[in-house]
Order: C-alpha cells, then sequence, then structure tokens
C-alpha cells in the first residue's frame, strides 16, 4: 500500500491546487498570525510601526516597505486588524484550496505591493502626498476578493455576491475618511490580474503560467515603481540624497 501511494499521482482542483490529506489552510493561518504578532509588537515596541510602515518618500530606500506594510494595522483602532483578519479568513481558505499554497502566497504578496504601487503612483501624479503613509491587510486582502471572483466565474460559480462585496467596499473606501482607496484598488487590480491568469491557463501549461505570470506581473510593478520615483518633485529628491540620520530626523515630523 505504501509503495502504491508514492506511485500515486496528486489530485488537484481545476486551478492547479493539491488537494492535500490535511485540507487546512496553513498559508492562511501563517498569515493571520503574522498579522497579529505584527500588531501586538505595534503596541509593544516604541517606532515599531513606523519602522515598516510603507509612504511613497520612504519606500523608496526601503523597497522591503511595499510589503511590510501589509502586516501592520491601525494602532488606534482594534477593528481594522479584526476586520481585515475576518476578511481574510473568510475567503482565504477557499481561495489557498483552489489555486494551492504557492500560488495563494504568491497572489497575497503582490497584492500588498501593488496596493503600495497604486499608493505611489497617485503621489507621482499630485493626486495624494508623498509623506502618506499607509498601513493594512486591506490591500492585499482585496487582492483576494479581486481573485475569489474572477476563479468563481471561471469555474461557473454565481459570483455576484463576492461582486457586491468588493462594490461596496470600494464605495467605502472612496467615501470615508482615512482609507487608502489607492491601496485598495491596486489591490484589487493587481489580485484579479493575477487570478485571471491562473484560472485561465491552459491545463498543459497551468504550471508554466504558475511561474511566468507572477514573473511578468512583478516586473510591471517594478517597472511602474520606477517611473513613479522619475517624476518625485525636487522636494523629495533631496530627501533622499542626504544621510539616513538626518532623513529620519525630518521625516519623523511626518510620523515616518
Amino acid at each position: 500500500m505504501n509503495e502504491a501511494a508514492k506511485g500515486a499521482r496528486d489530485v488537484r482542483t481545476r486551478f492547479g491546487g493539491i488537494v492535500h490529506q490535511d485540507s487546512r489552510p496553513i498559508v492562511t493561518y501563517v498569515i493571520i498570525a503574522a498579522c497579529v504578532a505584527a500588531y501586538i509588537a505595534q503596541l509593544a515596541i516604541n517606532g515599531f510601526t513606523t519602522s515598516w510602515l510603507y509612504s511613497p518618500v520612504r519606500g523608496h530606500d526601503e523597497p522591503w516597505r511595499f510589503v511590510t506594510s501589509a502586516f501592520l494595522h491601525s494602532q488606534g483602532s482594534f477593528f481594522h486588524i479584526v476586520l481585515n483578519m475576518v476578511a481574510l479568513w473568510a475567503v482565504g481558505p477557499y481561495l489557498e484550496l483552489q489555486l494551492g499554497r504557492v500560488r495563494f502566497v504568491t497572489l497575497y504578496l503582490l497584492s500588498a505591493i501593488g496596493g503600495s504601487t497604486v499608493v505611489l503612483v497617485t503621489a507621482a501624479i499630485g493626486w495624494s502626498s508623498w509623506y502618506q503613509g499607509v498601513v493594512g491587510a486591506s490591500g492585499a486582502i482585496f487582492g483576494l476578493f479581486g481573485a475569489t471572483f474572477v476563479v468563481m466565474w471561471r469555474s461557473g460559480h454565481p459570483a455576484q455576491g463576492v461582486l457586491g462585496i468588493i462594490v461596496v467596499n470600494m464605495a467605502f473606501s472612496f467615501l470615508m475618511p482615512g482609507i487608502s482607496w489607492q491601496g485598495h484598488l491596486g489591490g484589487l487590480l493587481t489580485g484579479a490580474l493575477l487570478a485571471a491568469g491562473y484560472a485561465f491557463a491552459p491545463v498543459d501549461q497551468r504550471r508554466l503560467v504558475a511561474i511566468v505570470a507572477p514573473i511578468l506581473l512583478a516586473v510591471g510593478l517594478v517597472v511602474t515603481i520606477v517611473w513613479a520615483y522619475g517624476l518625485a518633485p525636487l522636494e523629495i529628491q533631496q530627501i533622499w540624497s542626504v544621510p539616513r540620520d538626518l532623513q529620519d530626523a525630518y521625516l519623523r515630523q511626518y510620523g515616518l
């Protein structure tokens, strides 16, 4: 029986996810645990949030902030992390099963980067401030919302409910103060685009697309980021030209 099990082929979903005997959504658990651990660190360690949040002016020299900000949340509102983790739990296990763990975590991280990228682009074209700091998993979670819609639509399942959730939450993003609609929009577009690549890939090309699609999307994001930073005004470029300790002293007045 052991020898037969070794020779058995993996059972996969329509979108390439491996159906494990242990069907627990491990990646979703890990992301939630990371967000909770980061939130505790935010409350316990002075300066932790400002060290890892994203702002266009900070992201130039510290590009890891494009991702790390997606694991932080508002210290002044406990509901911020609660609502985001509930939303993550609502769609994460389904997507993790359908796409597989590697595709799922890739989708989450690229959606987070996509959200930060749109924050940068709006600053570059003058729609928002270069000093705007953002935190929250919302951008990445909007990417999961977009991916869920694509996967359900491709599967032939009713997706109107997910579409309604996206529309309502995007409306709140634009109407409610203090919410980064840029991060939500960027995450949504990035997640939906990558999920479309996964979902519409021919069966015999599924593994190849699972590698090529994220790479192409990542290259597109990098090109967009380089272009946007090239539009930085002289004031911002001067900040980048001074030593790091002087940058830190100057940006503290903006909470960065």
